[in-house]
């Protein structure tokens, strides 16, 4: 038989443990999170592009072209690339006739935009950059996706086949941007690849092996692969950034990290946490941060600064919006782009932002 005192006792403790489990069940902060609330935020929203209330996708990539004052974005289901000016942030243009945007690619020199079409049979397409006209359609197979631009040559590199295409194996195209044709082809021992980085010093090209989880070193003269360099750290990976002078490779994986290689090695280093579904990852070598696009939850852009090629230091998560995913660097504006699609009443827009 319990006493009072032991029935007190009892009461008094069980209001304690009632008082305690708010504190208990508070999510742990993230290294960004925390970074964020004990500071000034990495990034200042300044502008807002504004798509049609009835667009409601998800976008892949967008470019801005200081130049001529344009931002080129890619709402998937609207089958077309559409371009804002950069002054007014006013829809401005939509370029049709292309089933699923990717990547692009714009010359100032030429005037020509580029854009990797994943749908139909694939295809690179090129558009005059002044009246927007098709000047020429490049075949390549399903899911021509991921590319990457060497300004030293003038060659694209695009990838394309693999699962899509029902094949084992994936292929890097190279098309001479100068003359739009097909120059060239790497065969890859993968169902699918993803994102691209390339040396500008040297004649590496980096890209993903999301099948096998590891990377792919190319040598671009000889077009073969030269090295396998698995990834343990994190899975999913799609995105690449490179900080070329001090050696290493920022690789964004959807589960939720920032792997980081050692380019001389081959190494792994350390991987930074992030939120999860990364697509975009940019390096800015000026400022020394990366900028990762992170659409999971509320959406974030999760900032780190480089104090050295072996420490990063989290200057927090911006946030955006759900399904925020995809993010551009601009270092002549020394801006940050992201595309976010459509919610909670919100129309999709491309917010920019000035680093603080």
């Amino acid at each position: 038989m319990k006493t009072k005192g032991t029935l007190s006792l009892l009461v008094t403790s069980a209001v304690l443990f009632s008082l305690a489990l708010p504190l208990f069940a508070q999510k742990r902060e993230t290294p960004a999170q925390k970074a964020t609330s004990q500071g000034t935020a990495p990034l200042k929203l300044v502008g807002r592009y504004e798509f049609p209330s009835d667009l409601k996708t998800r976008f892949d990539h967008l470019l801005v072209e200081v130049n001529s004052h344009r931002i080129f974005t890619t709402p998937q289901v609207a089958k077309s690339v559409m371009v804002f000016d950069l002054k007014s942030r006013k829809l401005i243009h939509t370029i049709t006739g292309v089933e699923v945007p990717h990547h692009l690619l714009y010359r100032e020199d030429l005037n020509r935009l580029y854009v990797t079409d994943g749908g139909g049979g694939g295809a690179l397409k090129i558009f005059d950059g002044k009246t927007y006209d098709l000047i020429k359609s490049v075949k390549l197979l399903p899911d021509a996706d991921a590319s990457i631009y060497d300004p030293a040559t003038k060659y694209l590199y695009i990838v394309n086949g693999g699962s899509d295409a029902n094949l084992t194996y994936s292929f890097i195209s190279i098309i001479d941007t100068t003359s739009g044709d097909k120059v060239g082809e790497m065969t890859i021992n993968s169902p699918k690849l993803d994102a691209m980085v390339i040396e500008t010093s040297g004649s590496r090209l980096y890209v993903t092996d999301v099948a096998n989880t590891k990377i792919e070193v190319i040598d671009r003269k000889s077009r073969t692969v030269i090295a396998s360099w698995p990834i343990t750290l994190g899975k999913t990976e799609v995105t690449l950034a490179l900080d070329e002078a001090n050696h290493r490779l920022f690789v964004g994986c959807r589960t939720g990290q920032i792997v980081v290689f050692d380019t001389e090695t081959g190494k792994e280093l350390q991987a930074l946490p992030i939120n999860q579904d990364i697509d975009d990852l940019a390096f800015d070598p000026k400022g020394k941060r990366l900028y990762a696009a992170c659409p999971a939850g509320a959406g974030s852009i999760d900032v780190y600064k480089e104090t050295d090629p072996d420490h990063y230091e989290s200057l927090g998560q911006v946030p955006t919006g759900p399904g925020a995913r995809t993010g551009e660097w601009e270092p002549k504006l020394q801006r940050y782009f992201v595309a976010v699609p459509q919610h909670e009443g919100t129309n999709a827009e491309v917010q920019e932002y000035q680093m603080q």
